[in-house]
């Protein structure tokens, strides 16, 4: 069986360490695909040490990483979408099963059966879990991969494989364009996703934060205005006139005070995912028939047309690039949000390792 060099941990307090993973020969439907980069999200993290210990279990050792983009090596027979030398992108999915009601509607990412890139079962029985893109190359069914437009620089285009994908969806389903008034709350790498996105198709834009100092920083990503989100003043002044908010935030916040800035019909979705739940004021959803919502991640078939999205419009992520042996110091790094706005991974670095 093929071996590809890797990173991974072996418990959850242990340090990222090169370790040599199995990787299986190509099937029929298979895509080979030797990674040039690959993103840092805050799930990875959590993820690496356990944090989600109740919900998914990290089986060790574990390699994360699901925003992946590298370039064809070789295809299996049956495999007519892509051909050796494109470039390519895997996100946060390489299987699901097909045949439900949501693979049928292009929602794979909500298909009871589908596999995550890492920590999932592999159905192919190469290793006991999936392992992910901090590796050197990685064998996907063609299907789960999406094809990178030619003009976005790659290391900038891995993020958009999760954190590109999370914010566009959202965005999407709540008609954010031209006419729409859509608040951004938190700008780190979710955030500042959203602000590039829901810039791109149109919106008036406005970034709510508790950092004075991110002002600029969100204005020259693309947003019309900045709200500071602990001056009531400021908060009351935008009371009832936003369409759409999109809530970034993973810590623990208090939703109502956004909820009030929605008007009528107008909807906050939330990306972040706090550990601890949020009191929601019922008279606050019922007075304006405000909806609020939740996503995660896209099917397929969206995932591409968000990239083919961000390809027309340029749009891609604020990363720092960063050889595979700091890994350890970015995960640290990355506790402290010390990162405008994105890790990415030259993978080139691990041949090395």
């Amino acid at each position: 069986m093929p071996q590809a060099k890797a990173y991974s941990v072996a418990s959850a307090t242990s340090p990222f360490e090169s370790d040599t993973i199995p990787r299986r020969e190509p099937t029929a439907t298979d895509v080979a695909i030797e990674i040039l980069y690959c993103g840092i999200c805050h799930s990875d993290l959590h993820q690496a040490r356990d944090e989600w210990h109740d919900a998914m279990p990290t089986v060790y050792p574990c390699v994360p990483g699901h925003e992946i983009v590298g370039k064809v090596t070789a295809i299996g027979s049956e495999v007519t979408k892509f051909k050796v030398g494109d470039t390519v992108g895997v996100g946060c999915l390489v299987d699901s099963d097909h045949t439900c009601p949501n693979c049928k509607n292009n929602l794979e990412q909500l298909c009871p059966n589908m596999v995550l890139t890492y920590n999932f079962p592999d159905r192919h029985g190469t290793a006991p879990v999936t392992y992910g893109g901090y590796s050197e190359s990685i064998v996907v069914d063609e299907k789960m991969v999406l094809r990178i437009p030619d003009n976005l620089e790659l290391s900038a285009t891995a993020p958009l494989l999760c954190a590109g994908i999370t914010t566009y969806s959202p965005l999407k389903r709540g008609g954010v364009g031209p006419g729409k008034k859509v608040g951004v709350v938190g700008l780190g790498g979710l955030g500042h996703m959203g602000v590039k996105l829901a810039k791109a198709m149109g919106a008036h834009v406005a970034v709510f934060t508790t950092s004075p100092s991110k002002s600029d920083d969100a204005k020259r990503l693309g947003a019309d205005e900045v709200v500071l989100s602990k001056d009531p003043a400021q908060m009351d002044a935008q009371a009832g006139t936003f369409d759409f908010i999109l809530d970034c935030v993973s810590a623990k916040h208090d939703i109502n005070a956004y909820l009030n800035l929605l008007g009528a019909d107008g909807e906050l979705c939330l990306v972040g995912a706090p550990s601890e739940p949020l009191e929601v004021n019922a008279f606050t959803l019922l007075m304006a028939r405000r909806k609020l919502s939740g996503s995660l991640i896209g099917g397929i078939a969206e995932t591409q047309e968000m990239l083919d999205f961000c390809g027309q419009h340029n749009v891609t992520a604020d990363v720092e690039v960063i050889p595979i042996q700091q890994l350890n110091a970015a995960y640290e790094r990355l506790e402290k949000s010390d990162v405008k706005y994105r890790f990415s991974i030259d993978m080139a670095s691990i041949k090395g390792a």
